[in-house]
């Protein structure tokens, strides 16, 4: 069995991950995103511009093991006899093992540095360093550095007295080892129990968070569909799920049953009991559910006018860049709504569509502005304070600004799996043009557009972005005669009872 440092790293995040990687169907994997292509490329580039700099800061000279992508006897011979002539910097090494009785170990670290000490090679020892792209020391990277530690331990006879990460941005995390190599071996003896069997599938469960951008997640959502799983249902945690396991719930139906003070008990339900309950409700029913509101958010205070806007901005993070600010303009007097799309094809021409928008929302001052979370209220704070917007002018602008997304938590619960836009919108019948679209999916494609001049990813970007504006007015006018209904209903059940008790 060939088990690699990325196995354990997954493991640590989803042992299901790493099982289906091994025994799931290959067709039910899902190709690889452009969005993660694009943070591969991203993390390639970063770690090679981390060792160079590492390079330059001890004064040695990087040098690769050469061999073959995925020859792994001649990246660990290489390897090897690079270390047994004194290389003082090794980058893209290859580590093997094999210790336990059928199970070969491989390990890629980023670089091996040299340092003094005494090993089976002389009177120098090496130390793994790992070069992360993201900006927090998670577990994972750290019981990797501590697996290439363990593994350089068995190849040069000496344990390194240090493994460690670097991060974007950050100083040099340094991993405690006497805590994450002890949680290595519970954790490699864990990964390899699991993949011994092939009918040993680690339990299923959805987590929004973690398994949006894995491969498997279509596979694993379908099936937690078919058996209603309960980490489908929002608020469900993992923490929760826990507890509900303990008490034998295991159907929506028992769930929406359980009484409320059943949950209440629980310290992971502390003030979500009650959400949770009318969660499951609602998708038990298949019927939206309103909440008791308070006076912000009371049903006629959601604003309707004759003329609205809906605004939605696409945005490159890592350029600090907002290239897309898409506005549909809703007049009731018209027959069709109105897209206009300002769109910076450069960085360089942000200004001009901030510009541009200012004077178009600027030519409906009455009109309401309509979006779905808070990005484009700040997105507009950060374009404002760049730009020279005076803070009296933002204000006004701001206090045009509605969150769709909070009017919909805040007074109705949906029978949906969550409260995206996509999720929300589609419960509602409204349908993406290009159903693969999504932001992650709009970065990559403006990365490509930047990199290939290549005019198709932007008009992909526009379709997605008036989608998105198309998709927010469809549950706000939702939203709308949802209420009105629900004050209909109320006001006639008032009647009744006043007829009844006459």
């Amino acid at each position: 069995m060939l088990l690699t440092a990325d196995d354990l790293l997954f493991f640590q995040r989803c042992p299901r991950r790493v099982f289906l990687d091994f025994y799931g169907d290959p067709s039910r994997r899902a190709p690889t995103a452009g969005f993660i292509q694009k943070l591969h490329d991203e993390s390639d580039r970063h770690k090679r511009d981390a060792a160079q700099q590492i390079a330059e800061k001890l004064e040695l000279e990087l040098v690769r093991p050469k061999f073959r992508r995925g020859d792994r006897e001649a990246g660990a011979a290489t390897t090897l006899a690079l270390m047994e002539a004194g290389a003082g910097l090794i980058v893209g090494g290859l580590l093997r093992v094999e210790e336990i009785p059928g199970v070969e170990l491989v390990g890629h670290p980023d670089l091996l540095v040299k340092r003094p000490g005494q090993s089976a090679f002389g009177d120098w020892i090496y130390e793994p360093v790992d070069i992360r792209l993201g900006k927090k020391p998670k577990l994972e990277y750290q019981l990797v550095a501590a697996l290439h530690a363990d593994l350089l331990t068995m190849i040069q006879g000496a344990a390194p007295a240090k493994a460690g990460v670097i991060l974007r941005g950050r100083s040099p995390h340094w991993v405690d080892l006497r805590t994450r190599l002890k949680q290595v071996q519970d954790l490699l003896a864990n990964l390899i129990d699991t993949l011994m069997e092939d009918d040993r599938e680690p339990e299923l469960f959805i987590s929004r968070n973690r398994c949006s951008l894995c491969h498997w997640v279509g596979d694993c959502t379908d099936r937690a569909r078919q058996t209603k799983h309960l980490s489908l249902i929002p608020g469900v945690t993992p923490a929760r799920y826990r507890v509900l396991e303990r008490l034998k719930i295991q159907t929506i139906e028992q769930l929406a049953a359980t009484p409320l003070d059943r949950l209440a008990e629980f310290p992971e339900f502390d003030g979500a009991a009650t959400a949770v309950l009318r969660q499951t409700q609602s998708l038990l029913t298949q019927e939206p559910i309103a909440l008791p509101t308070g006076d912000a958010w009371l049903p006629d205070r959601l604003p309707v006018a004759p003329v609205e806007l809906y605004f939605d901005i696409e945005a490159e993070p890592d350029l600090s860049l907002d290239y897309l600010l898409g506005v549909l303009v809703v007049d009731r007097s018209q027959p069709q709504p109105t897209f206009h799309r300002f769109l910076a094809e450069t960085p360089e021409d942000e200004q001009r569509i901030w510009g541009e928008f200012l004077a178009l929302v600027d030519r409906y001052p009455s009109a309401p502005i309509f979006h779905f979370c808070e990005y484009e209220r700040d997105a507009s704070k950060r374009l404002a304070k760049l730009y020279g917007l005076s803070a009296q002018r933002l204000e006004s602008l701001l206090d045009r600004f509605v969150d769709v997304h909070a009017w919909v938590t805040q007074t109705v619960v949906l029978p949906v799996e969550g409260y995206a836009l996509k999720q929300i919108a589609g419960y509602l019948g409204f349908e993406w043009r290009d159903r693969t679209a999504n932001g992650s999916q709009a970065v990559y494609w403006y990365d490509k557009w930047l990199k290939t001049g290549d005019r198709s990813y932007l008009e992909a970007i526009v379709t997605y972005n008036e989608d998105d504006c198309l998709a927010t007015y469809r549950v706000k006018h939702w939203l709308e005669q949802f209420h009105q209904q629900s004050a209909q209903t109320m006001t006639l059940d008032r009647a009744e009872i006043a007829v009844s008790a006459g």
